[in-house]
Order: C-alpha cells, then sequence, then structure tokens
C-alpha cells in the first residue's frame, strides 16, 4: 500500500474498531485532533525539547486526550504516521461537516 492508503485504512480502522465516528470527532472542537496528529508526526527525538537544563516533552505539553489514548510506535515510524494522517483526514472531515453547517443556516 502507499500511503494514502495507508491512511485512507489507519481511518477506517480508528471509525470500525475504535468507534471513532463523525459524530466522536465532531466533540474535539479546539484542534484536539490536529495536535494528537503533531504528536504521532513528530519523531521520537523531537519529542523532547531541551530548555535550559532540562528537556521537556512536547507530548505532554501537546497530547490533548487522556494518556491512555497515547500509544507511541517509534520503532515503527510508518505506523506513527499513518496514525497522524488518519488524525488529520479526521480533523479536516469535522472541519468540512462544520463549514457545511455554517452554509445550510
Amino acid at each position: 500500500m502507499n500511503g494514502v492508503e495507508r491512511i485512507a485504512a489507519e481511518r477506517k480502522r480508528q471509525i470500525e474498531k475504535k468507534s471513532w465516528t463523525a459524530k466522536h470527532d465532531d466533540q474535539w472542537n479546539a484542534g484536539e485532533l490536529a495536535k494528537a496528529a503533531a504528536c504521532y508526526a513528530m519523531t521520537e527525538v523531537t519529542r523532547k525539547l531541551p530548555i535550559g537544563n532540562i528537556k521537556v516533552s512536547i507530548r505532554e505539553m501537546l497530547w490533548p486526550f487522556g494518556w491512555l489514548y497515547w500509544k507511541p510506535t517509534p520503532e515503527n515510524r510508518i505506523r506513527e504516521l499513518e496514525k497522524a494522517g488518519a488524525l488529520i483526514a479526521a480533523e479536516i472531515d469535522r472541519l468540512l461537516r462544520l463549514e457545511e453547517a455554517e452554509e445550510a443556516l
């Protein structure tokens, strides 16, 4: 499968196995889906940002959901990017639904 097919397959899995449907996604209206995508899109190295003598976890700063839902696979970079892409697709779809609803008014 190519990248687009992998992302589509992951989005399908999210909907069918996790029940992350349009109705579920519509509740995240503060950029949460995009933030989660950004966390998965970052490499393991870039998830920690040095500030002075300490390293701050970007994931801890950005991850918008409960820690139970954070499932990185740093040993499989393609898998992480599939998750990131699927979350971006979910956010795009959410914004399109919102736009359609506003136009219908």
